[in-house]
């Protein structure tokens, strides 16, 4: 598919490596693999979570590949199903995602990460929005990051491009968890096996109604919700994962999830 894209898959969990040295960027050819493995993810009913990280010690994913823009990559251009890196666009992606945060994390890569569910990152990991320097916007980040972090420190990333370290970006709350390197992707797959252990019709649920909630009253997405007006709700309320979940509860035993 891509000679810059790694995948492993243990179980139910998939691993998705950005490999293109030297600093994981991103053109359209790697945008539009990307957006193909993570849908494929999403259609797969035996995946349960993702892991995306990227190769090396140095990079996470420094973004657009401005080098790739030169040679005649257009900004504009077709990114793939799922838009930029196959993620922040990929519609009806109701699964854990986990974000292995390896080292610099800027512009198109930090992206990449608040577009996961869960971010750990190593103890020297970086984070920048540098677009305003090369006179573009951070699209993506400019609509989420207000959202995630207080509204004044998104903006003075947004403006000024300044770098936050781990430690900073974990304050702010954009970060779950801050480990040491050699512990990044143990860890990561110690919360996918977990992730991968759960209910898979309650994610999706949880997914579609966080996603859903985000442009809409309190009010509305609740009655929504009661109503069964959400598909995954709807669908998490006639399944026998809903019935097995009441049983383990009252038989004081572990549940047996079959997603369906």
């Amino acid at each position: 598919m891509s000679d810059h894209i790694r995948t492993r898959r243990d179980g139910g969990v998939v691993e998705v490596v950005i490999d293109r040295p030297k600093a994981n960027a991103i053109d359209l050819a790697t945008s539009r693999a990307l957006g193909l493995i993570f849908r494929n993810f999403r259609d797969d009913p035996t995946l349960r979570v993702a892991i995306v990280s990227g190769a090396g010690e140095k990079f996470f994913c420094a973004g657009w590949d401005l080098k790739a823009a030169a040679s005649g990559d257009a900004v504009d251009g077709d990114y793939g199903v799922g838009g930029f890196g196959g993620l922040q666009e990929l519609r009806d992606l109701n699964k854990p995602v986990i974000c292995a945060v390896n080292g610099i994390c800027c512009g198109g890569g930090l992206e990449i990460a608040l577009s996961a569910d869960l971010i750990l990152a190593a103890e020297h990991a970086t984070f920048a929005l540098p677009e305003i320097r090369s006179g573009t916007v951070a699209d993506a980040a400019s609509i989420k990051l207000p959202k995630r972090i207080p509204y004044h420190i998104a903006m003075d990333m947004l403006l000024t491009g300044r770098w936050l370290d781990v430690h900073e970006a974990h304050r702010w709350g954009f970060v779950n968890e801050v480990l040491p390197a050699d512990k990044l992707m143990e860890r990561a797959w110690e919360l996918a096996r977990l992730l991968e252990s759960g209910p898979p019709l309650v994610y999706a649920a949880i997914k579609e109604i966080v996603r859903e909630a985000e442009g809409s009253t309190f009010q509305t997405a609740m009655n929504k919700i009661t109503k069964r007006q959400f598909a995954t709700v709807d669908r998490l309320y006639s399944s026998e994962d809903q019935l097995e979940g009441a049983r383990a509860f009252a038989e004081k035993r572990s549940p047996i999830w079959k997603g369906k």
